[in-house]
C-alpha cells in the first residue's frame, strides 16, 4: 500500500470519508470530485461532481455526507439543497457502465473486487443547474457549458457498447 492509499483509509477512518479531486483542463475536460468512503461509513453509493471548483466540490461532499448520516433520502431525481447556494442539485445514478476508473478510481479501489462483495460500486452523480436559467443539462435550453462541464454518467457509456 502506498502512502496516497494509507490517507483514504486513514481519512475513512478518522472522519468517514475521503474527497478525491482530479483536476481538468478544460470544459471538454473538467474537473470533478467524488466521494470514497461513504459505502463504508454510511451504507450509502459514492457520490461524483463535475465542473465547479474543487473547494466547493469538497462543501457539497461533506453537505452530502452530514445529510445521508441524518437520513436524507438517496434516488434517482432526489433534489438536494444547502449544498451551493441558491439552488438545489439533483442525484441521478451512475450506470453501472460508467463505474470505471476513468471517474471514480480511488473508490473502486477502496470498494474492492466486485466479484468478491457480489456487486460493483454504486454510485450517482450530483448534478447543478445553471446560474442563469435554473435548469439542469438534461432540460430543453440549458446552458451549453452547463452541459459540457457535467457528462451524463446515468446513461450507458456508448464506448463499452
Amino acid at each position: 500500500m502506498d502512502d496516497y492509499e494509507q490517507n483514504i483509509i486513514d481519512n475513512v477512518r478518522d472522519h468517514g470519508w475521503f474527497c478525491t479531486s482530479v483536476f481538468g483542463s478544460d470544459e471538454s475536460d473538467p474537473s470533478f470530485s467524488y466521494s470514497v468512503g461513504f459505502t463504508e461509513t454510511l451504507s450509502a453509493p459514492e457520490f461524483i461532481i463535475f465542473g465547479l471548483d474543487t473547494r466547493l466540490m469538497h462543501s457539497m461532499l461533506w453537505e452530502v455526507f452530514r445529510q445521508i448520516r441524518d437520513g436524507k433520502t438517496i434516488g434517482d431525481g432526489e433534489r438536494w439543497s444547502n449544498l451551493i447556494e441558491g439552488f438545489d442539485c439533483i442525484s441521478r445514478p451512475v450506470h453501472s457502465t460508467n463505474v470505471i476508473r476513468e471517474y471514480l478510481n480511488s473508490a473502486i479501489w477502496f470498494w474492492g473486487d466486485p466479484v468478491k462483495k457480489g456487486m460493483i460500486l454504486l454510485a450517482y452523480q450530483l448534478f447543478w443547474p445553471g446560474a442563469k436559467d435554473g435548469l439542469y443539462p438534461w432540460e430543453p435550453g440549458s446552458n451549453e457549458l452547463v452541459c459540457e462541464l457535467q457528462p451524463i454518467l446515468y446513461l450507458p457509456n456508448r464506448a463499452l457498447n
